[in-house]
């Protein structure tokens, strides 16, 4: 009978009539699955990996889009393309070869940014007479309100300029980003200078927060366009003022001149370098007027959170003063550290991630390194906090409680940047703002003691950044 199954092996098979099935044949090239092919040609990439994201990432660096994978494999992205791959090829985790650090930095290079982000501090020593004029209720010279408005205005207005500035860079050049903080630095001086002339203080303080604002812009604009030395030049006059306020407080026409010739120096310096990034422009980006919101509200967070760190005890007359403008400026003089090990971390991440043979290894590995990283930060930051301390006149060691407040900060800053370096910028500025916001709710209701609050809420803060960032470092994606 046709088309029954035979059990007996040496019986010879009858012909074929037309009533038979035709018999079972091999199909042809054209019909065959195109993912085995996939699938030998990626043979060491597949076998390699610890996780499916790691071919996907391996597969849209190579070029091939949605729809390339939808017509020529018939799976719907690219993650569940690289599922099939992982399941397809066995694993085999060879030695990762010797390879170049692409995050490796020069110490020096970020010694010098630490600088110039400390040495401006001098200033508001040496602009002291010029903004007293009478003190509030409160302790604070009565300039402190425009100051610190202004301030931090212009704060959040140049990170959001800074990073804006960077997309132009890397997109259409140096013309591309000498034309974007060509408009954007001066209009941040005007806003925060117009700010300032809103509150009510002394004439002096008007002008200091106008050369504040001048600053600002001047060295963003250097600091993008990696002028670092040119800054640094420019702030030598304050740098000498304020060693000489350690001393004795210089007259206030002196300290006038000093002020005027570091904010001079940097605006001609600033002018200068934009002047030279004139050129042949690329294509510039077409980019969201919102794309750099996130960076500008993570500084105006980390602005808030600084000047209540630093304002705080004199507020709530809880004493403390002493040891606020230290510890402020050795959260300042730490940014350097913090810099070079945001790089470290993210090359020391990729070492754990080619060392990685599981997923739970390379989550695990990932939350190594960025332990030791912030570990590392903190021990800087509490190694310059004493020295400050030390060498600050009249100024005495932080209690435990001010000095864990400044570290949960310091965790809060330096997991932030992190974050940012990666591209996840509203995570960090969400939680910034939260813990802000709480802080300076805390501060008015009076619900207990600054450096309590910003314990409370800087921890806080801070676990909340380690959590995404370990989850986010442990993802193969995250590192293309």
């Amino acid at each position: 009978m046709s088309g029954v199954l035979r059990l007996v092996p040496d019986e010879p098979e009858p012909a074929h009539d037309l009533a038979d099935p035709v018999p079972p044949r091999h199909r042809p090239r054209w019909a065959a699955d195109p993912l085995d092919d996939l699938a030998e040609e990626m043979a060491d990439v597949c076998a390699a990996a610890v996780h499916p994201d790691e071919i996907a990432a391996v597969l849209e660096a190579g070029g091939l889009t949605g729809e390339q994978i939808t017509e020529r494999y018939g799976r719907n992205d690219a993650f569940e393309l690289a599922a099939e791959l992982f399941a397809r090829v066995p694993r085999s985790h060879p030695e990762p070869p010797p390879r170049t650090d692409p995050w490796r930095v020069s110490p020096g290079a970020c010694l010098l940014r630490s600088l110039v982000f400390t040495l401006p501090g001098f200033g508001y020593t040496l602009a002291a007479p010029l903004i007293t004029g009478g003190r509030h209720g409160g302790g604070l010279p009565a300039g402190t309100g425009p100051l610190a408005v202004s301030a931090l205005l212009a704060w959040a207005w140049n990170q959001g300029l800074a990073h804006r500035a960077y997309l132009r860079l890397a997109a259409g050049g140096r013309p591309a980003a000498g034309r974007c903080l060509a408009v954007g630095a001066p209009l941040g001086a005007l806003l925060a200078t117009v700010t300032a002339l809103l509150l009510p203080g002394p004439a002096g303080a008007y002008a200091f927060a106008a050369g504040q604002a001048v600053y600002l812009a001047a060295a963003t604009t250097l600091l993008v366009l990696g002028r670092e030395r040119l800054l640094l030049y420019a702030l030598l006059p304050t740098a000498a003022g304020g060693a000489a306020t350690l001393v004795e407080q210089p007259p206030t026409a002196a300290g006038v001149l000093v002020l005027l010739a570091t904010v001079g120096g940097a605006l001609l310096a600033a002018v200068r370098t934009v002047l030279q990034t004139r050129g042949t422009e690329g294509q510039p980006p077409r980019l969201s007027p919102f794309a750099s919101l996130p960076y500008g509200l993570f500084g105006l967070g980390c602005g808030v959170l600084t000047t209540v760190a630093a304002l705080g005890d004199t507020l709530r007359h809880t004493g403390g003063t002493g040891t606020a403008g230290p510890a402020v400026l050795a959260l300042t003089l730490s940014m350097g550290a913090a810099e070079w090990l945001l790089y470290r971390c993210r090359g020391r991440a990729l070492d754990a991630l080619a060392r990685s043979t599981t997923f739970p290894g390379m989550l695990l590995g990932a939350a190594r390194v960025l332990a030791l990283c912030i570990a590392a930060y903190l021990a800087a930051l509490a190694v310059l906090t004493l020295a400050v301390a030390l060498v600050w006149p009249h100024a005495s060691l932080p209690d435990p409680t001010r000095a864990a407040a400044l570290l949960a900060l310091g965790a809060v800053l330096w997991t932030g940047l992190l974050l940012q370096a990666y591209g996840i910028a509203w995570t960090p500025a969400l939680l910034c703002l939260a813990a802000a916001g709480a802080e300076t709710t805390a501060l008015v209701l009076r619900i207990s003691a600054p450096a309590q609050d910003q314990l409370v809420t800087c921890t806080g803060a801070a676990a909340a950044l380690l959590a995404v960032a370990t989850a986010l470092l442990g993802r193969i994606t995250t590192h293309r």
